[in-house]
């Protein structure tokens, strides 16, 4: 079967999890014997596997999508001035600045994608349809987040295909829009909701979430967790000699680094014995609107007394990740409100590190479901102090949990579970097709 996954890109400048998901995505679909590609869409996506060529061109260009909402002009013009702007090279600048857009301009953007056909970029649309029409005749179209459900029913109008959704975070970006453009928002979403045939979500917890949120019966929200190849992430022979905890995302306020650097400069303040050595690394990258916030945070570890222990390590490729995460006693990102899943979750257990994690969201399925860490109270420093002294501190039972996680990774969240669940959705949905519509399996 070929299925096309129109996959947002992110810029080049920091971890972005569900970029990494789709790609995983499409090699896990491809593991289970079918055409899975991904089509770029804003900017130019980081792919997990480095092996993979990205040979399509990027559509509803970022510099584009921005020109056509400000202004007419750009509405309606020619397509060689269009793809000038789509340059890859414009594109990777762009992205260097996404996230500095004003709060405003990204709730009238969205609303206008959500719009589709209606809204103020309907000549990409147009294109983009047009272009999978002629080149890439899909069987089935799976579009990365419900941001994107706008395309849905000129795709399934002009290409009589089904149209999945996956649902991943998107309501924290959703609700932190100012008014009135968050509830406007969540109004179309309910909306064009209708115009998608499933919906999948990474975790039980974020499909109960956004069932609620968007109004949606239980039989059109399935679950999809995701998974890795563990092959790519082996453990350490052993653990490091020197205590080493670890933090692999965005970092940002709302990924809760402070918190973790808060809690850090407990274990080494209160530290009289063997903890005194002990070291945080920072692994990830930075957007625009939390540049500030990191150099708040470099400023402060600068001023701490213990600079020498803190290291940052932002945009690492997969065999330099692999490596850092080796290097760990322990990893932690405690985020401050809930998330759909956590891949890095992953990532640590395949690579033999115990976590430390927030009880909520989506971390409480993947902790209870490979014993790889300990859970802590949300938002509380003393909390996640105690967890992540605890865990340096009882070499047994970290390693115990390692051993755990690592097996669990493997046996329930490798890439061959991860694409037999979506292909389930996608066959199931397929079979469901209305006579007419229902495209031919291959």
């Amino acid at each position: 079967m070929k299925i096309v996954q129109l996959t947002p890109g992110a810029g080049e400048d920091f971890y972005c999890e569900n970029c990494l998901r789709e790609s995983l995505l499409a090699q896990a679909l491809r593991q289970c014997g079918h055409d899975a590609v991904i089509v770029p869409m804003y900017l130019p996506p980081i792919l997990d596997d480095p092996s993979q060529r990205l040979d399509r061109p990027v559509f509803f260009g970022g510099i584009n999508v921005y020109l056509q909402q400000k202004s007419a002009l750009f509405r309606r013009t020619p397509r060689w001035l269009d793809r000038l702007f789509d340059a890859s090279v414009l594109l990777r600048w762009a992205g260097r600045l996404s996230g500095m857009t004003r709060a405003k301009d990204l709730g009238e953007t969205l609303l206008s994608m959500l719009r589709g056909e209606h809204g103020r970029q309907v000549k990409e649309l147009r294109r983009l349809v047009a272009w999978l029409k002629e080149q890439e005749k899909p069987d089935v179209v799976v579009l990365a987040s419900v941001m994107l459900s706008g395309l849905a029913r000129e795709i399934r109008r002009e290409l009589g295909v089904p149209v999945l959704c996956s649902m991943q975070d998107e309501d924290a970006f959703v609700d932190a829009l100012p008014a009135p453009y968050s509830a406007e928002a969540w109004a179309l979403l309910r909306q064009r909701s209708a115009d998608v045939d499933a919906f999948v979500a990474s975790s039980r917890y974020y499909a109960r979430t956004m069932q609620r949120r968007l109004d949606l019966p239980a039989d059109r929200v399935h679950v999809a967790h995701g998974g890795l190849d563990p092959a790519h992430y082996a453990p350490a022979d052993q653990p490091p000699d020197t205590p080493t905890i670890g933090y692999l995302s965005v970092m940002s306020r709302d990924k809760g680094l402070d918190l973790l650097l808060d809690a850090f400069e407990r274990i080494k303040a209160d530290s009289d014995g063997e903890l005194r050595s002990a070291r945080l690394r920072i692994a990830g990258g930075t957007i625009g609107s939390q540049r500030s916030f990191v150099a708040d945070i470099r400023r402060r570890v600068a001023r701490s007394g213990f600079a020498a222990d803190v290291e940052f390590l932002p945009n690492l490729s997969r065999p330099e990740k692999a490596l850092f995460l080796r290097g760990l006693s322990v990893m932690s990102v405690p985020t401050r409100q809930p998330e759909a899943f956590g891949q890095f979750i992953l990532e640590a257990l395949a690579c033999g590190v115990p976590v430390v994690q927030p009880r909520h969201g989506g971390f409480v399925e993947i902790v209870e479901a490979t014993g790889g860490g300990v859970l802590h109270e949300p938002n509380d420093v003393d909390a996640l102090t105690d967890a992540l002294r605890l865990m340096l501190l009882d070499r047994e039972a970290a390693g115990r949990m390692a051993r755990l996680g690592r097996q669990a990774v493997a046996e329930k969240f490798s890439l061959r579970r991860m694409g037999e669940a979506m292909a389930t959705v996608i066959e199931t949905v397929v079979d469901a097709a209305p006579a007419g519509r229902a495209p031919s399996a291959g």
